[in-house]
Order: C-alpha cells, then structure tokens, then sequence
C-alpha cells in the first residue's frame, strides 16, 4: 500500500484504456548509467546541475528520495518551527492528495480562505486540475503566508522557469524525476530553501535524510545529460493530447501539466470513475483530490487517441 490515489491506480494497471497516470513511465525511457558512471557520480555534482537548471545556488538546494519525501520534509520541518500548538496551512482544493495528508498529518489545521497562515501550499502547474497559475495569482496565494511551498512536479511539461524567479517571501519549491522523464525508478527529489531558512533546514536534512542510492545519482545526471532529447519527445506527446482534450472538452482552463479535470461528470466521480472501469478505461476519482464531482484524467500515454475515445463513448453514454 502507498496511498489511496496510487493504489488504486495500482489496483486497475490492466485496463485496455489507461488514463490513469499523471507520468511518463511507460511512455518514454530515460538513459541507464554505466557501471562507470555509478563509480563517479556524486551528491554534489547532481546539486549544482540541479541548481543552474533551476536558477538557485546549489547551498539552496537538498536532494531527497523523490517529491513526496520533499515535501513532507518540508511540512515537517516547518510544523516543528511553528509557534502555534496548530497552526493553519491554506491549500487550494482540488489538489494533490498527499500534499493536504502531509499537512493534517503534521498537525495543521487545514483552510481553504484567505488571511494569515503558517503555510500556503499548492502544486504547480496544477495537480488534477493541470493549468499553470500567473504571477499575479500565486502572489495573491501567497499572501499573508509565513512560508510558502509550490510542488513543481510537472513544472518541466511546458518551457517555463520556475516560480523561484518570483519575489515570494519564504518560498520553498520542490521536484522529481518521477514524472516529466518517467524516471520511477530513480528515487530523486529536491527541496529548494529560501536563503534565510537555508541553515535551519540544513540542520534538519542531515537529521534526518539519508543519502541517495548511487545508481539514482548517476541515473539522474545521465537523464540530465539526455534532458533536450528526452523533453522534446514528452511535450510532443503531451502537447498533442493536451490538444486533443481541449478539442473534445472544450471550455476548461490552458494546460500546462499531463493531466486535465472533468468536472463536473454524470453521476459524479466516484460512481463515473466505477461506470469507466466496467468499459475498461481507468480515470482517477476526484474525491481522492478533495472534489468528488469531478475525475481526473491522464494525458500521458501514446495511445490517448483511442483511449480518449473510449472516454467519451462512457461519457456519452452517461449524459
């Protein structure tokens, strides 16, 4: 079991229509290190490349086991710092699960208003819904935030610079390899702290942060080396069917992520998602995201055409 979204992605693999998956696993490949290049990579080296790809003095930046380890590091982190017994963090619903289980868990009391918080979290580009928030909006979202944490696992879909650009106190940004380079196997993700809390963190990241495998920091600077190649070929496939959803289903916000959100859907998400399944076609119920009248659905897969087809015959047939 990882966790209620995943295993039921986990539980349904075998349908003739996967629209489950938000990465590229499956779809692309990224480059195998060499024996060689497991001998003589290095923590460090993946730090700097890391950095100068995002903008940010590599002191910033902190390797973790993937995104979801970031993260909860981060929330941790910050839940232990807070003068509150509980304090509130502002999440924007839908959202991704494991980011609001993250904050509940460590003890935060979870608001959707704006005003003063501890924390203001948001996944970016979005995470079911797939647009990209402007400047103006994740200022606004931020506002009043003591700290802010912006998720960008899928920041790398679509040619855009990283939020760290932006004039946000306290900003914490964090990533993957799991999603854009299909890299489920690396188990690489990264925090970036804000300079004032970089010492602080430091601290607590050597408590409590082992170092990564060997294999997943060569694996990740040979992907890094690949990275032009490997992203053209993923914003082709996603850029085409991103087009095609929005052809299909018109109206919803620009993507900017590999995934887009119905919503609403007849009979809502959780009954559509099980009417999907028995036409084979796997979709992600939005209850998981904190909206239950809405579905998530995949972009990721070369077969989306048909699957998308497949789609909207259930769709249809449901209206």
């Amino acid at each position: 079991m990882r966790f209620p979204l995943g295993d039921w992605i986990d539980a349904h693999e075998g349908v003739r229509h996967h629209l489950g998956s938000s990465g590229m696993r499956g779809t692309v490949r990224h480059p195998l290190p060499s024996r060689a290049d497991v001998r003589s990579a290095t923590e460090r080296e993946l730090r700097d490349r890391l950095a100068d790809l995002l903008g940010v003095s590599p002191a910033r930046l902190f390797l973790t086991h993937g995104a979801t380890e970031a993260n909860s590091l981060t929330i941790e982190h910050l839940a232990r710092r807070a003068g509150s017994r509980r304090p509130r963090a502002r999440v924007a619903r839908p959202e991704y699960p494991p980011l609001v289980d993250a904050v509940r868990d460590a003890g935060f009391r979870v608001a959707e208003t704006l005003g003063p918080v501890e924390l203001a979290l948001v996944s970016q580009p979005h995470n079911p819904v797939g647009d990209r928030w402007d400047a103006d909006r994740l200022l606004d979202w931020s506002e009043g935030a003591r700290h802010t944490i912006v998720d960008e696992t899928f920041r790398e879909f679509s040619p855009v610079p990283s939020v760290q650009r932006l004039a946000i106190p306290r900003l914490w940004t964090t990533g993957s390899f799991t999603k854009v380079y299909g890299a489920d196997d690396l188990r690489v993700g990264y925090v970036v702290a804000p300079e004032p809390e970089r010492e602080r963190f430091a601290r607590f990241h050597g408590l409590v942060a082992d170092e990564l495998p060997p294999y997943s920091v060569a694996g990740a600077l040979v992907t890094l080396a690949a990275r032009d190649r490997i992203l053209r070929e993923v914003r082709g496939i996603v850029g085409r069917n991103q087009a095609l959803w929005q052809s299909a289903i018109p109206g919803g916000p620009p993507l900017a992520a590999p995934v887009a959100f119905d919503d609403p859907v007849p009979f809502g998400g959780d009954r559509f998602a099980r009417r999907c399944l028995r036409a084979s076609v796997l979709v992600c119920p939005g209850s998981f995201f904190g909206r239950a009248s809405g579905v998530r659905v995949g972009l990721t897969r070369r077969s989306f055409p048909s699957d998308l087809k497949a789609y909207l015959r259930v769709r249809d047939a449901s209206t």
